[in-house]
C-alpha cells in the first residue's frame, strides 16, 4: 500500500516535498510523516515496501512531480536510498534538476555550505560509479577480444550457411529476397553475410 498526501503547488512554485518509506506493512509511518509535516512539507509521498528490489511507486510519482527549486525532505537518508549507489544516483538527479535536499536526522541541508559539500560528494560518487562500470565494461570487452571473441549479436547464419548464400548469390539464378526467404532471415542479413 502506498499513499501521497497532496496539497496544491504554491504560487511561487517552490515546494518542500516529503518522502517517507516504511519497510513492512506492519510498520507505522507516523514518526516520519509527523516530522516531515513539522519541517513544513506541503506534500508527502509514502511507500510501504519490503525487500531491496521492491517497487516504490510513490518515489516514482514524487520524482515525476519535482520541479526546479523544490526541496525533497526525508526523515533519514536510508528512507530515500536503499544503497549508497542508489542514494548517490538520486542525489545526482536532484542536483541536475535544480532540486534541493534535506535529511532531518542527519541534519543535511543543501541550502547550507556543508549540505552543498555533501550533495557534491554524492554527485562525485555517482560519477565515480559510472566511470567504474565503464572501465569494467571496456576491460571485459578487451579481454574477450584477446580470446578471439567479438562483442555484439552472434551471427544468424553459420559459416556453412554463408558459403551456400555466396554460392546462390554468385549463380545469379535467385534474388537476394529469395535467398533471405530460404534461410528465414532479412535481406540485410544476407548482405552482411556476403561481406563476412
Amino acid at each position: 500500500m502506498a499513499e501521497a498526501v497532496a496539497v496544491g503547488r504554491p504560487r511561487g512554485g517552490r515546494m518542500l516535498i516529503g518522502y517517507a518509506r516504511v519497510s513492512t506493512l506492519e510498520q507505522n509511518e507516523d514518526l516520519q510523516t509527523d516530522a516531515l509535516r513539522k519541517a513544513g512539507c506541503e506534500r508527502i509521498y509514502v511507500d510501504h515496501s519490503s525487500g531491496a528490489k521492491a517497487s516504490r511507486p510513490q518515489l516514482d510519482r514524487m520524482l515525476e512531480a519535482l520541479r526546479e527549486g523544490d526541496t525533497v525532505v526525508v526523515w533519514k537518508l536510508d528512507r530515500l536510498g536503499r544503497s549508497v549507489q542508489n542514494l548517490a544516483g538520486l542525489m545526482d538527479r536532484f542536483r541536475k534538476q535544480g532540486v534541493g535536499f534535506r535529511s532531518l536526522t542527519e541534519n543535511m541541508d543543501t541550502s547550507t555550505s556543508g549540505g552543498v559539500m555533501v550533495f557534491n560528494m554524492f554527485a562525485v560518487m555517482a560519477q565515480f560509479e559510472r566511470d567504474l562500470i565503464r572501465e569494467r565494461t571496456m576491460a571485459g570487452l578487451t579481454a574477450a577480444r584477446a580470446r578471439g571473441r567479438k562483442g555484439g549479436r552472434p551471427y544468424k547464419l553459420s559459416d556453412k550457411d554463408v558459403a551456400m548464400v555466396r554460392q546462390l548469390y554468385d549463380s545469379r539464378t535467385v534474388t537476394v529476397k529469395e535467398i533471405a526467404a530460404r534461410f528465414n532471415v532479412s535481406r540485410s542479413t544476407i548482405y552482411k553475410a556476403l561481406d563476412r
